[in-house]
C-alpha cells in the first residue's frame, strides 16, 4: 500500500498515546435535563484531549462518527496547536496562523488529523462506521490517512454530497459539491442500511388484491436460446421476442404460471410489450440501494438560513451543516439506540439531527458533540437547548417534502407524478399552512410552509454540558498534586489496564471496586485524600487480599494501591490469585500502542 508521507508524521505517530487523559467537569446550569455522563453530551475542549477523555467510558462503544473537520482551503486562518514535543513543531506553532501562503500547510492538516483519527479509530465500535465531509483541498491526503488507520480493506465509498445548487459566478469553476468519506472499523461486521423503498412509482390501476405494483422488465441480459420465444399481448395480438442480445427473464413454464397469477401485464396500457408485476410489500422487504450521488440533501447556503431562522439573527455562523445530511447518515448507520460522535461540532446540527429522528420514529440515539472554540455555549449548545425547548420565531418555517428531477420519462408519466403530490397533500397538509410546487433548474421541489406567529415547537430531550478538568498525571499523586475523584481514576485505571469502558453501575467507591473483565476483578484502594492515601489503610495486605479470594473465588484480581504489606511472592504462595499494581501508575504502565 502506498504511504502518505508528510512533514511531522514522525512526532504525531503516535502522539495520541502521550496525550494526557482529562476528567470531564460537569456544568449542570448549561445543560438540560439531569446531569449524567452517559447521555447526550455537548463538551466544550480541544478535541484531541476531548476524545482521550471519552476513552475510559466510550472505547470501542461508538457506533457511528461524523465530523466535518476544517478544509484547509487557505482561508481558514486555523491553528496548529497540539503540544508535541519536537522543535520542528515548535516552529510551526510559532508560525500560527496558517493561511493560503504557507507552504506546509497540508503536512500541518494531516499531522493535526493523524493523532485524532487514531483517538476515533479506538472509540469506534466494531460494527460502526465514519463519515466525514471534505472538499478537494485535503481528499486525497484524508483517503491516505484513512487507508493506513482504517486500512483501505474497510473502505466503504466516497458519497458525494450536492451542496450547492446555485452558481458561482465570480469564478470560472462553480464549486457544487463535497464529499463524505465512508469506512467502517470492521467491514464484514458493518451494516449500512438500504434505503426505505420509494413507493411513488407503486400504483394499482387494475385494484389487485395484493396491494401496489410497479412494472419489472420481462428481458434480461445476454443471449439464451431456451429463454427466447414468442409472447403474444392478448390485447393487441402483437407478438413480442426479447431485444436483440438478450432473453425472457423466465422459461414457458414459468412464464404461463406468472400469467395465471396476474403477473404479467402488457404496460399500463395494456398495448405494450410484457412486463413483470413487482408488488411493494416485496419491494419493502429489501429496500433500495443507496446511490453515492447525494442531490436531495438540503444546500449550504439553506443551512445557514435555517440556524439564522433558530437565532433569530444573521449569520450567526458561517458553515452549518444541513439537517439532512446528519439525518441521511444516521438513517444509514445508526440503530435507533445507537451513540453518534461529532468531534468537529460547529454550530450543533448533529444534536439537531439526532433529536429530529428521535422524536421521529421514538428511538433513543444519543449524541456526543466535542466543540474547541469560544462558541461551544452560546452557539454550540444555546442552539440544542433551543431545538430542545423552542425558541421565539416569527415568520414562516418551510420543509422540504419532494425534490424530483424533471426527465422525459417523469413527463410521460407525470400522472403518477401528481398523484404523488395529491399523496403529500393529503399526509402532510394538516401539518402546514400551505403546500407549495416549484420547478428550479430542472427540479421539481414539493415544500410545505407553516407559518409562525411567536414560538416554534420545541424537540424535547436532553444534554449534559462538559469541560475539561485539569489532567490526571498519576506519577503526582503520592505528593498530593493531583488528587482527582475515585470514579476519575478509576475509570482511567480500569481502561488503561483491561483496555476496557468501565461500566459506571457496577463501581462500588465504598469497597474499592471498579469491575470485571475475563474472569478478573479490579479494585482501586484510594482516596483523594493524602493522608489517608499516606496511611497503612491505603496498602495491599495479606488479610485483604484472602477476602478478595474468599467473596470471589477461582478468579483472578488486579488491585490498584499506593502501597502493600504483602510480598507478591507470599500471595503466590498462598495460591491467592491477587496481583498488585502500585500507584503512581507510571510504574505498572501498560503499553497498548
Amino acid at each position: 500500500m502506498t504511504e502518505l508521507i508528510f512533514k511531522g508524521k514522525e512526532f504525531v505517530y503516535n502522539h495520541h498515546l502521550s496525550v494526557p487523559f482529562r476528567p470531564l467537569e460537569v456544568h449542570s446550569d448549561k445543560g438540560i435535563g439531569k446531569p449524567t455522563l452517559d447521555g447526550n453530551l455537548i463538551i466544550h475542549g480541544d478535541n484531541l484531549h476531548a476524545l482521550k477523555a471519552l476513552m475510559p467510558r466510550y472505547a470501542a462503544r461508538i457506533d457511528c462518527i461524523f465530523i466535518d473537520p476544517l478544509y484547509n482551503t487557505g482561508n481558514e486562518s486555523w491553528c496548529y496547536n497540539d503540544n508535541v514535543n519536537a522543535p520542528m513543531i515548535r516552529e510551526w506553532l510559532d508560525s500560527n496562523p496558517i493561511g493560503i501562503e504557507d507552504g506546509l500547510r497540508h503536512d500541518k492538516w494531516c499531522a493535526m488529523m493523524w493523532p485524532r483519527l487514531r483517538l476515533l479509530h479506538e472509540l469506534l465500535s466494531e460494527s460502526g462506521t465514519i463519515f466525514i465531509t471534505i472538499d478537494d483541498n485535503e481528499v486525497h491526503h484524508l483517503r491516505m490517512i484513512m487507508d493506513a488507520i482504517f486500512d483501505s480493506d474497510n473502505f466503504i465509498t466516497s458519497f458525494v454530497w450536492h451542496h450547492r445548487k446555485s452558481s458561482q459566478n465570480d469564478i470560472d469553476i462553480s464549486l457544487s459539491h463535497n464529499y463524505v468519506l465512508c469506512y467502517a472499523k470492521n467491514k464484514p461486521e458493518c451494516v449500512i442500511s438500504r434505503e426505505a423503498k420509494d413507493t411513488k412509482d407503486f400504483t394499482n390501476p387494475d385494484n389487485d388484491p395484493r396491494g401496489p405494483w410497479t412494472l419489472d422488465p420481462m428481458d434480461a441480459p445476454n443471449f439464451r436460446a431456451n429463454l427466447t420465444y414468442p409472447i403474444t399481448n392478448p390485447n393487441t395480438g402483437k407478438v413480442h421476442y426479447p431485444p436483440e442480445g438478450r432473453h425472457w427473464r423466465f422459461s414457458q413454464d414459468e412464464f404461463r404460471k406468472a400469467v395465471e397469477d396476474n403477473r404479467i401485464v402488457f404496460g399500463y396500457s395494456g398495448t405494450a410489450k410484457p412486463y413483470y408485476k413487482r408488488y411493494l410489500d416485496e419491494a419493502q422487504e429489501k429496500g433500495d440501494s443507496v446511490s453515492t450521488m447525494w442531490t436531495t440533501i438540503d444546500t449550504a447556503t439553506n443551512a445557514k438560513k435555517h440556524i439564522n431562522q433558530i437565532f433569530n439573527e444573521k449569520n450567526r455562523f458561517d458553515t452549518p451543516k444541513p439537517v439532512s445530511l446528519i439525518k441521511k447518515i444516521i438513517s444509514l448507520a445508526m440503530e435507533p439506540n445507537g451513540i453518534i460522535l461529532d468531534s468537529f461540532a460547529g454550530s450543533g446540527t448533529t444534536a439537531q439531527a439526532v433529536l429530529q429522528a428521535n422524536k421521529n420514529d421514538g428511538g433513543n440515539r444519543s449524541f456526543i458533540l466535542v466543540e474547541m472554540e469560544e462558541y461551544a455555549d452560546h452557539i454550540t449548545a444555546e442552539r440544542v437547548r433551543r431545538v430542545i425547548n423552542g425558541y421565539s420565531f416569527k415568520g414562516k418555517q418551510k420543509s422540504e417534502l419532494l425534490r424530483e428531477k424533471i426527465t422525459w420519462r417523469k413527463l410521460q408519466n407525470v400522472e403518477k407524478l401528481t398523484q404523488e403530490i395529491s399523496r403529500i397533500e393529503n399526509l402532510h397538509g394538516h401539518e402546514y399552512n400551505s403546500i407549495k410546487k416549484t420547478i428550479k433548474e430542472g427540479e421539481l421541489v414539493v415544500t410545505g410552509e407553516k407559518v409562525i406567529k411567536d414560538q416554534t415547537e420545541g424537540l424535547g430531550g436532553n444534554f449534559t454540558y462538559c469541560t475539561l478538568g485539569e489532567p490526571v498525571e498519576l506519577n503526582k499523586l503520592l505528593n498530593g498534586e493531583s488528587l482527582p475523584h475515585f470514579e476519575e481514576i478509576g475509570s482511567l485505571l480500569f481502561h488503561m489496564a483491561t483496555n476496557q469502558t468501565i461500566d459506571p453501575g457496577k463501581i462500588v467507591e465504598s469497597e474499592g471496586y471498579l469491575g470485571e473483565v475475563n474472569d478478573q476483578h479490579i479494585w482501586l484502594i484510594y482516596k483523594p485524600d493524602l493522608e489517608w492515601l499516606k496511611s497503612p489503610d491505603a496498602a495491599l495486605t495479606l488479610s485483604r487480599a484472602k477476602g478478595l479470594v474468599e467473596d470471589y473465588p477461582d478468579q483472578r484480581h488486579l488491585v490498584f494501591a499506593p502501597a502493600r504489606y504483602v510480598s507478591q511472592k507470599l500471595l503466590d504462595e498462598q495460591k491467592l490469585a491477587v496481583e498488585f499494581a502500585p500507584l503512581p501508575f507510571a510504574l505498572y504502565r501498560i503499553d497498548r500502542s
